[in-house]
C-alpha cells in the first residue's frame, strides 16, 4: 500500500504512522532504549516508507532521545522533508536534523516558543512555522497538517513518538497504519500508543484491507484505518 495519489490535498496530506514495537506493545525500554527493536529487512522496509512520502514526521521528545537523521539511505529514494513537533522550541541546535543539511527540516511549534529560540533554529537553516495551539497548549497537529499542503506535500509518514502517535490516532487525522511486530518482550517500556479514550471494544480503531508480511525474524502489519462506512459493512 502506497500514500493515495486521489487523496483530496485540499483537506490535508495522506497520514501513515508507522513503528516497531515488541511482542509486548513497547517501542522503547524502560530507560528509553530503542535502537534497535527490529531487524536489517524491516529497517530498510522503513527506509523504503520514507522514500515513499513527502515528509516524515516526529515529535521533539524522539530527536532528544535519539538524534534520528530521517533521511533515505537503505534503499533507493529522495529523502522527505523533515517535520519536528516542538510546542516550546527544546530542539538541540546541534541536532542532526539541523546540522547535516541532508534533507530539508521544517519545525512547528506555537506562540509559547521564544523569538531568539526562533531565530537560533532558521540560523541552522530550519523553517520554523508557527501553528495555533491545541487544548493542551501544543501543536495542533490537524492545523500542522493542512499547512503543509501549500508546501507541495500531499503524503507524511509519522514516525513517533509516543505523544504524536496516540494524538494523531486520537484525532483520526491518520488514514494508514504500519507496525513492524518483532519477536521481543522487554515488559516494562514505554508503550507505542497512549490513551485513546476507549472505554469498549467495539469502540475500538480497527484497519481494513490489511497485509501482513514476514521480514527476517520482523511481522509487518499494515492497513488502512477502518471509517463508518467499513464499519457499518462489516
Amino acid at each position: 500500500m502506497t500514500p493515495r495519489n486521489d487523496w483530496p490535498a485540499e483537506r490535508r496530506p495522506f497520514v501513515t504512522i508507522h513503528y516497531a514495537a515488541t511482542l509486548d506493545g513497547r517501542i522503547a525500554t524502560s530507560t528509553g532504549h530503542s535502537q534497535w527493536i527490529s531487524g536489517e529487512a524491516a529497517l530498510r522496509f522503513a527506509h523504503q516508507l520514507r522514500a515513499d512520502h513527502d515528509a516524515v514526521l516526529v515529535g521533539v521528545g524522539t530527536v532528544i532521545a535519539d538524534d534520528p537523521r530521517l533521511t533515505v539511505r537503505l534503499v533507493p529514494g529522495s529523502s522527505p522533508m523533515r517535520v519536528v513537533v516542538d510546542s516550546t522550541l527544546r530542539l538541540p541546535l546541534e541536532a542532526r536534523v539541523l546540522v547535516d543539511r541532508l534533507a530539508p527540516t521544517l519545525v512547528a511549534t506555537t506562540e509559547r516558543a521564544a523569538p531568539e529560540r526562533i531565530s537560533a533554529v532558521r540560523r541552522r537553516g530550519a523553517e520554523v512555522l508557527t501553528i495555533p495551539s491545541d487544548a493542551s497548549g501544543r501543536v495542533s497537529l490537524g492545523d500542522l497538517l493542512r499547512s503543509l499542503t501549500p508546501r507541495g506535500i500531499s503524503s507524511v509518514l509519522i514516525e513517533g513518538g509516543r505523544e504524536i502517535i496516540t494524538s494523531t490516532l486520537r484525532e483520526r487525522l491518520a488514514n494508514r497504519v504500519v507496525v513492524c511486530i518483532a519477536p521481543k518482550l522487554i515488559g516494562t517500556g514505554i508503550a507505542a500508543i497512549g490513551d485513546l479514550g476507549i472505554c469498549h471494544l467495539a469502540d475500538a480503531l480497527t484497519l481494513a484491507d490489511v497485509r501482513v508480511t514476514r521480514l527476517g525474524p520482523d511481522v509487518i502489519v499494515d492497513g488502512r484505518l477502518a471509517t463508518e462506512i467499513d464499519r457499518a459493512a462489516a
